[in-house]
């Protein structure tokens, strides 16, 4: 699985995508494109349950606010593919194809176990983290997305710049930070060990990419820039 490969390579997609002497031995597409793959299959499944859970045409599945979150997630990561974020590169799409599987078989776990009591506790605990989370994650996209200008797609050559503002003062992804909040939040809500061990996968990629991506910010850029301590996933621990 991608989760313990992502320890030994980087996932080759963004900055970690093939280089022009790999993409001879890969089927390339452009990143926009890849993106989309990986998670519109997910956002598909997560609203085909829920109206067939509406519409009650599978009796034993129920709409539920873990499944309502789920779909919530991956349509904000497909909007900000369309709307937000800049790419120039291209992204190998059996990559692509693969983590898009994983994505919708993991929604379709999550919607599937999922029935929450809407009055419990977890679910208010579990919204709230959702919550922060998304915004987070959001925010800190956005702060990416500023550092492209309008550049991106149009033939320029890349120009990377050290990324300021928010957690980025303190370590090198926190937008994988707020996504695993947020996922923390679905596991909680949903209940349900699935969800949970869905979580802890998630934890082991992300921890990993976030290292890598410190890494190459460490190489790409002088230690004024980016503080040779500066952190991987969460501020001043890891």
């Amino acid at each position: 699985m991608m989760y313990l490969s992502e320890t030994q390579t980087a996932t080759p997609y963004s900055k970690f995508a093939a280089t022009s002497k790999d993409e001879k031995k890969q089927r390339m597409v452009p990143s926009k494109v890849g993106m989309l793959i990986i998670y519109v299959p997910a956002l598909v499944g997560s609203i085909v349950y829920l109206w067939l859970a509406h519409f009650e045409l599978l009796s034993q599945y129920q709409v539920n606010v873990a499944a309502g979150m789920v779909m919530l997630h991956f349509l904000k990561r497909t909007l900000e593919v369309l709307f937000l974020h800049k790419y120039s590169g291209s992204t190998d799409l059996s990559t692509a194809g693969l983590i898009g599987f994983v994505y919708a078989f993991h929604t379709v776990m999550i919607c599937g176990t999922s029935n929450p009591n809407p009055l419990d506790s977890s679910v208010t605990v579990g919204s709230l983290l959702f919550i922060i989370g998304t915004v987070g994650n959001f925010y800190h996209h956005y702060l990416l997305a500023c550092l492209r200008g309008g550049d991106a797609g149009r033939g320029l050559a890349k120009q990377y710049v050290a990324p300021r503002g928010g957690l980025f003062e303190f370590v090198a992804a926190p937008h994988y930070l707020f996504e695993l909040i947020g996922w923390l939040g679905i596991a909680i809500v949903s209940e349900q060990a699935t969800a949970y061990l869905i979580f802890a996968g998630m934890v082991s990629y992300l921890s990993a990419r976030s290292k890598n991506q410190n890494t190459w910010n460490k190489q790409k850029f002088s230690d004024k820039d980016w503080p040779s301590t500066r952190k991987n996933l969460i501020p001043f621990l890891y």
